[in-house]
């Protein structure tokens, strides 16, 4: 069974037109179970044309084993003449496999990767990438890059080296996607042939097969320069389609934004405002004085002052008679943004106001904390202190969209790291207020994003960047250590509590591992307790504590109560403790480049200078190119205090792939697109989008555009028409 007569595949098809992957040639229903069931999730025609090879081999690019020398990085393409396992239990021994091409032979070294001699029988053919060394007097490669690549039969010039795993082969794939590209062309094209000519753009049928078969690797970049243009378009057809659809279809509230509550909270700060931060009051001003709803992103770096502007959004929906709610990931978070504003707000009080101002202009605006843990006596008077409106600013977890609560006239919502909140949390939020009008909307993140990354991200808002620090922020320096220098580390933290100063311990896992032996909170803490700092104050956090008792660990902490934090990546984000100076990450290389740096953060905040140690694992389960990338990691972050440009860098090491889940409000993976390199393709595919959703917002003239546009964001449909 195939598609219905008359119609062609469309590539981001919604589920309901998908074409089932068994009805290819070659797959079938027990092929189509593995493909389905894989980690590859390909389950249609679409999902298996999309299954992008990784990289090509040309065989005129290749080397003869008889010509390589050593130091040499080379592709060798030959057949496995030998296998020799490593024994069961040696680890130490490597499974060697001699390759030879005709001309000469190789031996290639693998360690802790028993299961390449099932893999690489003898009479496979195979590519192997690697560097040439010798060992014995003989010239071997250690831990190649390999690819099983053709079946024996198999004659390709360019062969598509495809993700694959022991069950799903490469050759196999190459043979059925071969099958789909000529079942089922020509492929549907719903880009308008003037945008294609505008852009030197191949049609899809062609585009498509080139890149899976180029008959020359030029043929490949060309076909690339398409489907990319595809992804992003579809992608950027949606946030256009969504952002005019909140211009258009929603009424917002135009607040005053002459000074008053707002202006009097600036001019009592006890510091003075970065520039980044007055372009951002400005530009948020601007924004609420439309009577369109507010979508603002507000990104910048840890300690950039992000709360300060949210604040002063606060101010400006208060000053009107309106209520703010901050919405945060963890009751951590929460309390520490309730502190800060508190702290913030202390003389933001009374004024020589007209009498027809809000009770908050001659009070003072009044900050309720709604979190799991307030008790329940507490919370039944905060939720009807939010009902009636006699509560200004509330500050909350989730706990803030439950059925019980209600606001009295809600004009401003603000979500911090709202990566962390699903896309029906926000919209929940947004629609807690008996008030008919739609409230304006912040949304802060202190995870630095590329531009790129934020125009593929956060089309569909106004982006405002905080890119400096305030004034008398202490640099942090960074430094890799290796494990016999652990003790100076450990002599830098007992320095700096002698000082008077506080340190933290960041620790990957909560509990012992037999899969990855690393260090958790729990024995580690014990450990620098008993035996490394017996004379310290030395405390736990984790993220199975229930919320008060992680509440109540912090508490202690800020308040100087504790010496040494042992904790597990719930400090990541907003914890404002500006005593605490030196940090030490176990196992550093297992943590992604942007989570370190949200990390490092939490030091420096204060006067002293600061300093972040990374210890090193040593990583053996993982292969060389994994170790590689870690270690370049952590070169980058002690390299530099920017976190755009570790962003860039992160980016840069990780490429796109799954990065698009980020943001759940719902996006396919990026499966060609390279942010940093597509940068080009990225500026034409949003102007083009945008440029088709200004004259025909419902795409009614553009059907197929529109069928790959709710196909992209099938799952979320909601966030796309929700307005």
């Amino acid at each position: 069974m195939g598609l219905m007569k008359g119609t062609s595949l469309l590539l981001y098809a919604p589920a309901g037109k998908h074409v089932p992957v068994q009805f290819v040639k070659g797959v079938g229903p027990k092929g189509a179970e593995v493909l389905a069931q894989s980690k590859f999730s390909i389950a249609s025609v679409e999902d298996l044309l999309q299954h992008y090879p990784r990289r090509h081999l040309d065989f005129s690019e290749t080397t003869s084993i008889r010509e390589v020398g050593v130091g040499q990085e080379v592709t060798l393409i030959g057949e496995v003449k030998k296998v020799k396992a490593a024994p069961p239990g040696r680890k130490k021994f490597p499974t060697k496999v001699t390759l030879s091409d005709g001309t000469s032979s190789i031996e290639l070294a693998f360690f802790n990767q028993p299961w390449r001699a099932k893999q690489l029988r003898a009479g496979t053919v195979i590519a192997a990438k690697g560097k040439v060394s010798t060992f014995a007097g003989k010239r071997q490669m250690t831990s190649p890059m390999v690819d099983v690549i053709k079946d024996s039969d198999e004659v390709i010039k360019i062969v598509p080296i495809y993700p694959a795993t022991a069950e799903i082969h490469t050759a196999w794939l190459r043979r059925i996607i071969r099958s789909a590209l000529e079942e089922y062309s020509p492929l549907a094209d719903p880009l308008p042939l003037e945008i294609r000519d505008r852009h030197s753009l191949l049609d899809r049928t062609r585009a498509m097969t080139r890149y899976h078969f180029p008959g020359e690797m030029k043929e490949k970049w060309e076909a690339r320069r398409r489907l990319v243009f595809d992804e992003l378009f579809t992608l950027q057809i949606g946030l256009a389609f969504r952002k005019r659809r909140i211009e258009q279809d929603t009424i917002g509230i135009s607040h005053k934004v002459e000074a008053e509550l707002a202006g009097r909270m600036i001019e009592d700060l006890p510091f003075e405002l970065t520039q980044a931060q007055i372009r951002s009051i400005r530009e948020v001003e601007e924004d609420m004085a439309r009577s369109i709803p507010m979508h603002r992103l507000l990104q910048g770096e840890v300690g950039s002052g992000k709360t300060v502007v949210a604040l002063y959004a606060a101010m400006l929906a208060v000053q009107g008679g309106y209520q703010a709610a901050i919405m945060a990931p963890t009751e951590v978070l929460a309390s520490q943004h309730f502190l800060t504003i508190n702290s913030l707000l202390t003389g933001t009080s009374m004024g020589d106001f007209p009498e027809n101002v809000s009770r908050a202009s001659l009070l003072g605006p009044e900050v309720v904390l709604l979190t799991g843990s307030v008790p329940a006596a507490k919370r039944r008077e905060a939720i009807a202190r939010i009902a009636d409106g006699r509560a200004d600013i509330v500050v909350g977890t989730h706990a803030l969209i439950q059925e019980a609560v209600e606001f009295s006239n809600l004009g401003l919502a603000v979500v911090d790291e709202q990566h962390r909140f699903g896309v029906h949390q926000r919209i929940a939020l947004r629609e807690k207020t008996q008030g008919g009008s739609t409230p304006d909307v912040l949304i802060m993140t202190a995870t630095p994003i590329p531009r790129t990354l934020a125009l593929t991200l956060y089309g569909d808002l106004d982006v405002s960047v905080l890119d400096e620090l305030p004034k008398g922020r202490q640099p942090v320096e960074t430094a890799i250590v290796e494990e016999s220098n652990r003790q100076e580390a450990y002599s830098l933290v007992r320095d700096e509590v002698a000082s008077g100063r506080q340190a933290y311990v960041i620790t990957p896992l909560i509990e012992e591992s037999d899969k990855l032996e690393v260090k958790s909170a729990e024995a580690e803490a014990e450990r620098l307790a008993s035996e490394v700092f017996p004379d310290l104050r030395v405390a736990k956090m984790h993220g199975r504590m229930r919320p008060a008792q992680k509440e109540s660990v912090m508490s202690s902490f800020r308040n100087g109560d504790i010496d040494v934090l042992i904790s597990t990546t719930v400090v990541e984000v907003g914890v404002d403790v500006p005593n605490a100076t030196v940090m030490l990450i176990e196992d550093a290389d297992r943590f992604g480049l942007s989570q370190l740096h949200q990390l490092r953060g939490r030091i420096g905040r204060g006067a002293h200078p600061s300093k972040c140690i990374l210890f090193a694992s040593s990583l053996e389960e993982v292969d060389e190119e994994e170790r590689k990338i870690a270690r370049e990691r952590l070169k980058a972050l002690a390299s530099t205090t920017d976190g755009f440009e570790l962003a860039n860098k992160d980016l840069e090491l990780r490429g796109t792939g799954t990065i698009m889940g980020a943001r759940q409000a719902g996006f396919s993976d990026l499966r060609l697109t390279h942010l940093i390199k597509d940068v080009d393709i990225l500026k034409r595919a949003r102007d083009e989008a945008f440029s088709m959703i200004e004259t025909d917002p419902e795409l009614s003239k553009h059907e197929l555009i529109r069928l790959e546009m709710e196909g992209r964001f099938a799952e979320r449909l909601e966030w796309l028409f929700h307005s």
